[in-house]
């Protein structure tokens, strides 16, 4: 029993936007399998790919007044000012932004930044360039979300990518979600932008590795304001 109990605690659960994909891949193997077999061992491989690439992990996140948890696993790829979505009603003055790049080999699954209430959320069709480059913020598809908190509003913007072709959002306007808790997930390589009111102090740099709900990227004022961790 103790062996089992080990084994299923390694054992990562996988997003509920994969299981058609991981289905559709059993069927090919079996499928194409019987047509030749080294099509069943390749198909094999692509299968276990996808329930990779679909996991979702629980994580323990940082709690604490002021502070800015990563919405995505990624690499920090910007932390600059820019003009928020025109559809946040924000206005033009530029904010201070943090983007992370997510690979298809990092976990998708994105996640609240912080404590608050949903105040809008607003879809945005566009292109679908690689979502390394600056200006897909402004030209790739999106789904931005605008989060009120204490400190002042938070903007999300999940953004497609060259691969991405779906933007998953799994929380409606009027929802509080805390922070770390799962909002949705970006299928197959994207990028997610946070922008922040004055106030805060950024902590993450561009390069760094993030992770989704564990990786502290601003804090609000002159201290971390950290209480304690929550899994999630």
């Amino acid at each position: 029993m103790d062996i089992l109990a080990s084994i299923r605690k390694m054992l990562v659960p996988v997003h509920r936007e994969g299981y058609v994909f991981i289905v559709a891949g059993l069927a090919a193997m079996l499928v194409l399998g019987w047509v030749w077999e080294p099509l069943f061992w390749l198909c094999g491989l692509v299968t276990c790919w996808i329930i990779y690439f679909f996991r979702d992990p629980p994580r323990v996140t940082p709690l604490g007044e002021g502070l800015i948890i990563s919405p995505a696993d990624g690499r920090v790829s910007a932390v600059t000012r820019a003009a928020p979505p025109s559809e946040l009603d924000l206005g033009p003055k530029p904010l201070m932004r943090i983007s992370i790049f997510m690979s298809i080999f990092d976990c998708h699954v994105n996640r609240s930044p912080v404590e608050g209430r949903i105040a809008k959320i607003a879809y945005r069709p566009g292109l679908f360039l690689n979502a390394d480059l600056d200006k897909a913020s402004e030209d790739n598809e999106r789904n931005a979300l605008l989060i009120e908190t204490p400190q002042g509003p938070i903007a999300l913007v999940q953004i497609a990518g060259l691969v991405a072709r779906r933007i998953v959002t799994a929380v409606t306007e009027g929802e509080a979600p805390l922070a770390g808790e799962r909002i949705g997930i970006i299928r197959f390589g994207s990028r997610v932008d946070v922008y922040m009111p004055e106030g805060f102090r950024i902590l993450a740099g561009e390069g760094q590795r993030a992770i989704a709900g564990e990786t502290v990227l601003a804090s609000f004022g002159a201290t971390d304001g950290l209480r304690g961790f929550r899994k999630a």
